[in-house]
């Protein structure tokens, strides 16, 4: 049998350690390293050149997961990345799926979708749950939306505000007036339907508008 050969990237080691004792019951499978970064990832890729599949988090330590699917994608894309995370909005379901990843999980996922996914995604197909999938249309579709209502005046003040620049220092910056900015600025808030700067900053964050 040729058994589906897997590393572990997760910054918490309960965790990983879990994870390794629930696959290794499983006769098809077989967990080449536990690592706890994605430095520690990229040295295990290159010790192990067989495995095929990588069940990894995203927030990690040195070099976090995007990082990683970045470099597999552009080193190893034999490899096939399934990401486990505790983020549950379609900002990160999205951004991973654009970077490569071949299936999305949460950590609260049950066993049998577990191995399900990892058996999927072993014969070279993508996976994502209707759950999953939902969330990242619907984020695709809100960004979309907000994309199409922000103008592209307002998106250069958007990424000036979001540099923490004031109102007068955006208006030297763009040779405009400070009222001029306000209006920008007052636009933006009521077109994302935000109260604040902090409000702004955060729903521009999350709809990838910054």
């Amino acid at each position: 049998m040729n058994k589906i050969k897997i590393i572990i990237a997760d910054d918490h080691e309960l965790f990983r350690n879990g994870l390794k004792e629930l696959l290794i019951k499983h006769n098809d499978i077989e967990v080449l390293a536990s690592v706890g970064d994605g430095i520690g990832f990229m040295d295990a890729i290159e010790r192990y050149k067989d495995v095929s599949i990588v069940l990894l988090d995203l927030t990690m330590p040195n070099m976090d997961g995007f990082d990683v699917l970045k470099a597999l994608k552009n080193e190893s894309p034999t490899i096939k990345p399934i990401i486990i995370s505790m983020h549950n909005d379609g900002n990160y379901i999205a951004k991973s799926a654009k970077a490569g990843a071949y299936g999305y999980l949460l950590k609260n996922t049950d066993e049998d979708e577990l191995i399900k996914v990892i058996r999927i995604v072993s014969q070279g197909k993508k996976y994502f749950s209707p759950t999953i999938s939902e969330k990242m249309i619907n984020f695709m579709s809100e960004q979309k939306i907000s994309e199409n209502i922000i103008s592209n005046k307002e998106k250069e003040v958007l990424g000036l505000i979001s540099r923490g620049l004031t109102t007068k220092e955006i208006a030297s910056k763009l040779f405009v007036s400070t009222r001029t900015i306000e209006t920008h600025r007052a636009n933006i808030l009521k077109k994302l339907d935000v109260k604040n700067t902090a409000e702004l900053i955060k729903k521009a964050t999350e709809i990838n508008l910054i």
